[in-house]
């Protein structure tokens, strides 16, 4: 495998790592007494660290092997968690990212973790701020899933009596070593020539599959005396050292002491546990708390366990879009073979090209689902970036996240991320009150984002709500007329929806204070046109005092569309079936000039009428020649207006494709282009640029 596949597999794994690394610590957050997270934790962390140090980044893999070093201490309850520590790991988690991003870009992934590395330290030597504490040496003695239960404590009894050598041995691996799980293995071929193995710590089938930090422990019982036992663990390569303490009665009596305490502490926590939400997907934690009382410890492995885990790999995003363009290339000989054993008339042919159309709309839907994608992937981010901002803002707020589950294409996901972070952002700073102004007009403390996305036809939404204090709709006018965005005239004729789109206006920004968080001057505009760029529009409903919803309506997937073909005098159009509303013939009688516009009467309103051949400048067609004509209803939004055709041609799958350079005059009104079963070029037209 080359270096660059290697980096690939790091910069990917990395991503994944820091991101549930993200996700678990806001769950600690909420829980900072579930060892189960803390668990989950220390295992990325360990992981990213490895995966580091292999490829050479130190500056990377010493942060995170200062992060498991606190993480070691909570995990084994000597160490309680505190807003101090919350903010030092998150900010390690910045940093993290921070270098990982710098690889990406081709980077050295070194950064100045000084700081960090010196407070993650000082953590560890008990200065850990606020209430937090480091356990006394009394609790330090054993962790609670090294207390033996009753019959292990029995067979270490009986075999002290019978005249046996009982021991404790931990055993650590040097921190370089490549094959832990080899060594270890090692290690236990050693002491069961020996004697035998009561206890370990963790599990031997854990040791097995490396799950595991640096050592691990073992009560044991033999007849070799101890310091030939320790001279042939010693001798195995790559064990950095070997502690063996004997057991013998008396301390046979303090551990009954002790598992007494534990089993008490297991059945608080467990009665815990059972009032709490489960965590989907947690890896088990690494060993029960005494062998009689599993079921605490191990739920998360039992839940986890009930099906077989996903197989995946995966696969660049190019080698997709090169599978894409070969099946648009595919669709399109179909259309022309369907064509073509519809004027042959074979049997055998038309039969075949039935099958062949079965199969190609089964592998079509197969390629369009490989490039959907969970929007999932980019919600996650957004959690821990309200955390911080209410925290900078000294405001409380929850981000509730709904349909997490509903998938996108990729392009649109890798594009939609952006606009999502600066509504989010602005729904935080402007929207949500503070804790003043909350309880001054009756509402909670706490303010709620929900963040929300729903599949609707073709057709995917994704909608923020907060519960705020809504637009200022006079200020926001005030604002808008003082810019010279619309005249103080064309101000009063406005509706309350119209208003609230002048957020949407270039540079316009209604913030008092210019800060990091939003109020630049580069407002909502920058939103709109990215989304519009993916096909999409965005709207905005507020109702002052109860907050504002910001919705966004997305293609499902930019290659692959539904289309209606209509002719124009020589030339071929396609519309988005997805934005026609109805198809219907007109007459030029029924067309009437309001103010210069031609509108028409349409289900009892009046809606605007544009003539595509003038859009298009078509140089064999002219509508206002004819006296019937026939039309297309479109919709963008809550606004319709009739387009004036030539001829229907038929509904057809179309795969888009891009202009390029071309036909730049008209890129307002053409979004692309398609070829047809004969050949023939047909140019999509973008409805949503129709109407203004």
């Amino acid at each position: 495998m080359e270096m660059n596949q290697y980096m690939s597999m790091f910069i990917d794994e990395s991503n994944d790592h820091l991101q549930a690394l993200n996700e678990n610590m806001l769950r600690l957050e909420q829980t900072p007494e579930d060892i189960g997270i803390v668990q989950v934790i220390f295992r990325s962390a360990h992981t990213l660290k490895g995966m580091s140090a292999t490829m050479g980044f130190e500056d990377l893999a010493s942060l995170t092997h200062e992060m498991e070093n606190v993480l070691d201490l909570v995990r084994n309850e000597k160490l309680s968690m505190n807003g101090h520590i919350f903010d030092t790991l998150f900010k390690c988690l910045d940093a993290l990212e921070a270098m990982v991003q710098d690889v990406i870009n081709g980077g050295t992934g070194k950064g100045d973790v000084d700081d960090l590395v010196q407070r993650l330290k000082a953590i560890v030597k008990g200065d850990v701020g606020g209430d937090a504490s480091i356990s006394s040496d009394a609790d330090q003695d054993l962790p609670a899933s090294l207390i033996l239960d009753q019959y292990q404590m029995s067979i270490l009894g009986q075999s002290i009596e019978a005249g046996h050598l009982a021991y404790y041995i931990e055993v650590k691996v040097r921190d370089d070593c490549l094959l832990k799980a080899a060594r270890a293995y090692m290690v236990f071929d050693v002491l069961e020539r020996n004697g035998e193995v009561v206890k370990s710590y963790p599990s031997v089938q854990e040791i097995e599959q490396e799950q595991f930090d640096r050592s691990f422990s073992v009560y044991y019982i033999t007849q070799t005396p101890g310091e030939t036992l320790q001279d042939q663990l010693s001798r195995v390569s790559e064990i950095e050292s070997v502690t063996m303490n004997a057991v013998d009665k008396a301390s046979l009596e303090e551990m009954e002491k002790a598992r007494g305490a534990s089993d008490q502490k297991a059945a608080v926590k467990e009665t815990a546990a059972a009032a709490a939400p489960a965590i989907p997907n947690a890896p088990a934690a690494p060993a029960a708390p005494a062998a009689d009382k599993p079921a605490a410890r191990t739920a998360p492995a039992a839940a986890s366990s009930g099906g077989a885990a996903p197989r995946t790999i995966r696969v660049d995003i190019e080698r997709l879009d090169s599978l894409m363009n070969l099946f648009s290339e595919m669709l399109i000989d179909r259309v022309r073979l369907e064509q073509l054993a519809s004027e042959i008339r074979r049997n055998d042919l038309s039969e075949t090209v039935e099958h062949m159309a079965r199969v190609s709309a089964d592998l079509q839907n197969i390629v369009l689902k490989l490039r959907m994608v969970p929007v999932e992937s980019v919600f996650n981010r957004f959690p821990r970036m309200v955390r911080d901002l209410a925290k900078s803002l000294d405001k409380k707020v929850d981000l509730v996240i709904v349909g997490a589950e509903t998938e996108l294409d990729r392009t649109v996901i890798d594009e939609i991320g952006d606009p999502l972070v600066h509504l989010i952002r602005n729904s935080v700073d402007h929207g949500v009150e503070s804790i003043a102004d909350r309880v001054g007009a009756g509402k909670s403390e706490t303010g709620t984002v929900v963040l929300r996305a729903f599949h609707s036809g073709n057709h995917v939404f994704i909608e923020i709500e907060d519960d705020g204090k809504g637009i200022n709709r006079p200020k926001v006018l005030e604002t808008a007329i003082k810019r010279g965005v619309v005249t103080p005239e064309d101000a009063k004729k406005l509706s309350d929806d119209e208003i609230n789109m002048l957020l949407f206006a270039p540079g316009f920004s209604t913030a008092d204070v210019v800060s990091d968080i939003s109020g630049r001057g580069v407002g909502l505009d920058v939103v709109k046109s990215k989304i519009t760029s993916l096909g999409g529009n965005v709207t905005v409903q507020s109702e002052p005092g109860s907050g504002t919803k910001f919705s966004i309506q997305l293609p499902l997937t930019l290659s692959i569309i539904a289309a209606m073909l209509i002719k124009l005098g020589s030339e071929k159009y396609a519309f988005p079936l997805s934005s026609i509303v109805e198809t219907g013939a007109l007459k030029r009688t029924d067309i009437r000039t309001l103010h210069g516009n031609r509108m028409v009467d349409y289900r009892q309103s009046i809606i605007p009428v544009i003539s595509l051949a003038e859009l298009v400048e078509s140089p064999d067609y002219r509508d206002d020649e004819e006296t019937e004509t026939e039309m297309l209803v479109i919709r963008k939004g809550d606004k319709l207006a009739a387009i004036l055709v030539d001829e229907f041609i038929g509904q057809s799958e179309i795969v888009l494709k891009p202009l390029g350079k071309y036909l730049s005059g008209h890129r307002s009104v053409v979004s692309g282009a398609t070829i047809l079963g004969d050949g023939q070029v047909a140019l999509i037209v973008d409805p949503n640029t129709i109407i203004k």
